[in-house]
């Protein structure tokens, strides 16, 4: 380790005062850490708490040794990169193959537990119950019957307790203290004397219980109804009768490349999937060439200098970037309300028109365009205003002395020499707009909705909010057909991001060639 006062090497570390501190600090953070870890694995979240011990590892070694005192910069952003960024889109790509849905959420385990624990009560047998505390433990009554159960503890763990006739507690617990204890009588079985079986059948009876599906092999259950088997298909996700119905709930498989299949071959989900995807570029196109066309001209419009009231115009034009977005929104959804809003009132007493803005596709689609380059507009003005007063007034002079028009000078020397630097910013205005889901979800829902669809799909849905409406709005909740659209999504948005980069780059070595 070197000292040096005024300028340190790229391999030299200061000396620190008390390392003892820093390591005590560090030992501290890291065994939190891993306490996080080990807490995330106990709850069967094994994944979160694997990416939680090696964000503490590396924690550690890169905070304890001085070795990596360099190390010490970066780590934070890089650890959020990959916590934040890299691990749920990597995440969400996986959903993507995998048949992962409302219908498969479970493991296969755990989808066994849940459909042997299903059972058909005898109403013959149900009879409501009380329980009583007797020391540490329980005893449960019977009333009907005068039955009264051995102490138990009732844990979450299985218990099997006889009844036999006995007297009335004297400590009966009231029903509120009693459906505290709901886990533990769910786990316990009592034994009548005539060697009939109850189980907990609700939050105040017990019932002889009979389980619809019972296993009878590894991967093999039997209805008890019918005896009828039931065979698990680790393709589907789901056990299946020799039918081949399958029997909710199943579990998480992985399915390949069917998701993307159903996109590119199913007709109920091809059909809308390429009309929404061709309204999206549409609309992030028409939205970009429409805030730029509005937001230019205004502000070529304010740059004039015999224009009186400058400031009150800047003012009232920018007023609808002040505003937040979601507010501005509400209120057009409002404005435009088929039955009650002012712009139908205003239409229908000039013109007699009443347009259905929310029910007609097309004009849907116009009204959402019109709403977003309301909303940014102002942004392109303010950059456009800066630009403008960028381009040398020498060459629009010299344009004028010859004769031009001044339709030409804007055309011919102003336009050319803004675009390089507004590239860039028209691209990625043009990849927010791709997935401008507050936009849709807020004004139109995504409806009207495309009809003869096999999932939910509108006239106005963008990707983003299809695919939201896939993950989170459908009965079915399909993640994993969801996770496939996000990754074409995620293709689409990255060449686009690349298209930027490289605008970006040839901008700046145009600028720097002159």
């Amino acid at each position: 380790m070197t000292t040096v006062d005024a300028g340190l090497g790229p391999t030299d570390t200061p000396t620190e005062p008390r390392p003892w501190l820093r390591l005590g600090l560090v030992a501290v953070i890291g065994m939190a850490m891993l306490y996080g870890a080990f807490f995330l694995y106990q709850i069967a979240q094994p994944l979160f708490g694997a990416i939680l011990l090696a964000v503490a590892t590396g924690f550690v070694v890169i905070f304890g040794a001085n070795r990596f005192y360099g190390a010490r910069f970066i780590f934070p952003g890089v650890a959020a990169v990959l916590v934040f960024i890299a691990f749920p889109v990597a995440y969400t790509i996986w959903l993507g193959f995998t048949n992962y849905s409302s219908f498969n959420l479970l493991s296969y385990e755990r989808t066994i537990e849940v459909l042997t624990s299903r059972g058909t009560v005898d109403p013959d047998t149900e009879q409501p119950f009380a329980v009583a505390r007797d020391g540490d433990g329980y005893r449960i009554w019977l009333p009907e019957s005068e039955l009264l159960s051995e102490p138990v503890l009732l844990t979450a763990e299985e218990e099997t307790v006889t009844l036999a006739p006995g007297a009335v507690p004297l400590e009966l617990l009231s029903p509120r203290d009693a459906i505290a204890l709901r886990s533990g009588l769910q786990s316990l079985t009592l034994t009548t004397p005539d060697e009939i079986d109850l189980r907990n059948a609700g939050l105040r009876s017990f019932a002889s219980v009979t389980p619809d599906f019972v296993r009878s092999g590894e991967n093999e259950l039997t209805r008890s109804s019918d005896g009828l088997k039931l065979i698990a298909n680790h393709e589907t996700g789901f056990f299946e009768t020799p039918d081949g119905e399958a029997v909710p709930p199943g579990w998480r498989v992985g399915v390949g490349f069917d998701n993307f299949e159903r996109i590119f071959e199913s007709k109920g989900v091809r059909g809308p999937m390429l009309s929404i995807f061709l309204w999206t570029f549409a609309f992030a196109g028409l939205s970009v060439l429409g805030v730029f066309t509005v937001g230019l001209t205004l502000a070529v419009i304010l740059q004039w200098e015999h224009l009186r009231f400058k400031t009150l115009y800047r003012i009232l034009l920018i007023l609808p970037y002040a505003v937040p977005g979601f507010i501005s929104i509400l209120v057009f959804r409002g404005l435009f309300n088929q039955n009650f809003g002012e712009i139908n009132l205003i239409l229908d007493a000039l013109f007699g028109l009443r347009p259905s803005w929310f029910t007609d596709g097309n004009l849907a689609r116009t009204m959402i365009l019109f709403v977003n380059i309301w909303l940014g507009y102002p942004y392109m003005m303010l950059l456009a205003m800066g630009f403008l007063q960028a381009v040398p007034q020498d060459h629009k002079k010299a344009a004028a002395l010859e004769g031009a028009s001044s339709l030409r000078v804007f055309f011919t020397i102003t336009l050319p020499q803004i675009i390089p630097p507004f590239l860039p910013l028209l691209i990625a205005a043009f990849a927010f707009n791709f997935n401008n889901l507050v936009l849709i979800l807020l004004l139109t829902r995504g409806g009207p909705d495309i009809p003869g669809t096999v999932i939910p799909a509108g006239e106005t849905d963008i990707l983003a909010s299809f695919t939201y409406r896939l993950a989170f709005q459908d009965s079915g909740q399909q993640f994993g057909l969801a996770g496939a659209i996000t990754l074409l999504i995620f293709l689409v948005v990255a060449a686009i991001s690349y298209a930027n980069f490289v605008a970006m780059r040839r901008a700046a070595a145009k600028r720097s060639g002159r």
